[in-house]
């Protein structure tokens, strides 16, 4: 996978260079919309091989909320500047930094915050050999993940129960048959928003 590193990191080099004027007004735009909190949201996620790395995002939410960890649409801790971030993906702008560095990919598993990692069992812990990415096949199938979760009675229980083994599933599928061309119509995808 030496020509998938070699993309990402020349990829989000130049990503971040065309694109600074737009992470500048999102930036602004957080600051006077959403005050009293910081601009950017960083939290402690696992990565390859079971490796914490701090993940950054723009901020989407009020600054101090005590929520589950999952996220689901229309729910009050979702700023109205914070839903829009989040349909159209600006929210995730700053993983481009993650991908820079080398902490994650642009195609391979959202990142879970520590425990999901410990869900795993036997050959599905060949997941952790990816790292993890800003899109993915799983992204792709759950690209209105939260309008799903809207619609559950108990959404964490469903994330648990019924998505995260899913997502493992087609994660561990994603590994056994990667390809960097299969990377780019992943990427083509996600930013034409179909399914594949």
């Amino acid at each position: 996978m030496i020509l998938k590193s070699i993309f990402d990191r020349f990829s989000s080099f130049f990503g971040l260079l065309l694109l600074w004027p737009i992470l500048l007004i999102i930036a602004i735009l957080i600051r006077l919309k959403m005050p009293g909190g910081p601009v950017i949201f960083k939290q402690k996620r696992v990565g390859q091989h079971g490796k914490l790395f701090t993940m950054y995002k723009f901020r989407s939410m009020i600054a101090s909320h005590s929520g589950s960890s999952v996220s689901v649409k229309g729910e009050s801790r979702i700023t109205p500047l914070g839903a829009k971030l989040r349909k159209y993906k600006l929210d995730e702008l700053p993983e481009l930094w993650n991908v820079l560095i080398g902490d994650m990919s642009f195609v391979g598993p959202r990142p879970d915050i520590p425990g999901y990692a410990d869900k795993l069992e036997g050959d599905d812990r060949r997941m952790l050999l990816l790292k993890p990415g800003i899109t993915g096949l799983a992204s792709l199938k759950y690209r209105n993940e939260e309008e799903l979760l809207a619609e559950q009675e108990y959404p964490q229980w469903y994330n648990d129960k019924i998505l995260f083994p899913d997502k493992v599933k087609i994660n561990i599928e994603y590994l056994n048959h990667w390809s960097f061309w299969n990377d780019i119509k992943i990427i083509i995808y996600t930013i034409f928003g179909k399914d594949l």
